[in-house]
């Protein structure tokens, strides 16, 4: 339980809908969805790539330094966001602040470039064991930040991001920091990545005017869709003038495992950490609910049963952004608090098209947040305006 106020001062992020906050409310209030039809594997493949604009911005990353061309996109998305975070907060090195960005894949591109290079050279290049580790995240955007600040680098699968988040608060509140940037970063549009999701089954294959049917609860089919991009927040300890907005509570739970992917039909983690999250809050309160919600049958309906146990016929408003950028992985946690914060500031709910806004919050000063990954790692945080 949080006994004290996180300020959250800063945002960056970059991902199918931009790199400034303008464009990406732009798109947050726009109907339409940021998938591509491309061919991966000698299939016709939905994906959600960076906007045109923001590949322009990690191409002229690249080109600015001969030390970043070697860098995985994972790496680079997280230099971006970080960037444009602490100038937002304005944060300068000497504070010396902390990092922790994770990512669920890592450096995919990187990884899969070296071993089909491997494969067929029967060696393994200069660069490929220090450019593929999960440390570079952090690393790098240190290096880029020029901060002495504590490192960290991890992976919990889809709820990487907001496992950072519980992290940065741990520093803060222990009083082993004053200040930490936090976040998840993923490129995972590669051919063996996307094969994986396939394996499993719950990739869209449908063409649809929305091919992701994140929380649509009558769907017949699963339609996860991947995106890439890296979203970051900047903590720091107490109510700050500038703060965007405030965490006032977080939650966590891990279920048992019953099978490798899946979590309980009835979202027992996100039950649990819902209900740390909210704590004594009174849940009249909570004016709505950013949803995990993958676009697939039984994640998405498990997440809502759990929502629908703690609030019965009270339900809050419910969205997510999936069915817009689609899936990033290790990030979508932290895409999710970007939704909240803009939807806190904005002071507009963002609906979902295809969905009835039966629950559509008159006002927006409480947002929950839920994120979780394979394994069942729930997390749960708790935003105000205030």
């Amino acid at each position: 339980m949080m006994h004290d106020c996180i300020s959250i001062t800063g945002l960056g992020s970059i991902s199918p809908l931009g790199s400034t906050q303008a464009e990406i409310w732009e798109h947050y209030t726009k109907d339409s969805h940021c998938f591509q039809a491309e061919t991966i594997n000698n299939k016709s493949m939905y994906t959600a790539p960076l906007s045109i604009a923001a590949a322009a911005e990690i191409q002229t990353l690249k080109n600015s330094n001969s030390k970043y061309k070697n860098l995985d996109n994972s790496v680079l998305y997280a230099i971006v966001a970080s960037r444009i975070a602490i100038k937002n907060a304005g944060w300068t090195p000497e504070n010396n602040f902390g990092i922790n960005i994770g990512s669920s894949r890592g450096a995919t591109t990187l990884f899969e470039k070296y071993h089909k290079d491997f494969l067929k050279n029967q060696h393994a290049e200069t660069l490929s064991s220090p450019t593929t580790t999960l440390g570079n995240i952090s690393s790098w955007v240190a290096h880029d930040l020029q901060t002495n600040g504590p490192q960290i680098s991890h992976s919990i699968t889809c709820s990487t991001a907001l496992h950072a988040l519980l992290n940065g608060i741990a520093w803060i509140t222990a009083g082993m920091a004053e200040k930490f940037i936090v976040g998840g970063s993923e490129a995972p549009l590669t051919p063996f990545t996307i094969a994986q999701m396939e394996a499993l089954h719950i990739y869209a294959k449908k063409e649809a005017e929305f091919p992701c049917l994140s929380l649509d609860l009558t769907k017949k089919r699963n339609t996860m869709i991947l995106g890439e991009g890296a979203a970051v927040i900047c903590l720091e300890k107490g109510e700050k003038k500038n703060a965007l907005a405030k965490i006032r509570g977080i939650g966590y739970a891990t279920e048992i495992l019953k099978h490798n992917t899946s979590i309980s039909a009835e979202g027992i983690c996100f039950e649990k950490s819902m209900r740390m999250a909210l704590g004594e809050n009174n849940l009249d309160e909570i004016d709505a609910i950013v949803l995990h919600a993958p676009g697939t049958i039984k994640g998405d309906l498990a997440e809502y049963e759990a929502i629908k146990k703690i609030f019965c016929n009270k339900m809050p408003g419910l969205t997510t952004n999936k069915w817009k950028i689609g899936h990033s992985f290790g990030a979508s946690g932290m895409l999710s608090v970007e939704l909240a914060i803009a939807m806190i500031q904005h002071q507009q709910f963002v609906s979902i098209p295809y969905l009835n806004d039966e629950n559509k919050p008159k006002k927006l000063h409480k947002i929950l947040v839920n994120s979780v990954g394979f394994g069942g790692n729930a997390v749960s945080v708790l935003l105000t305006k205030d």
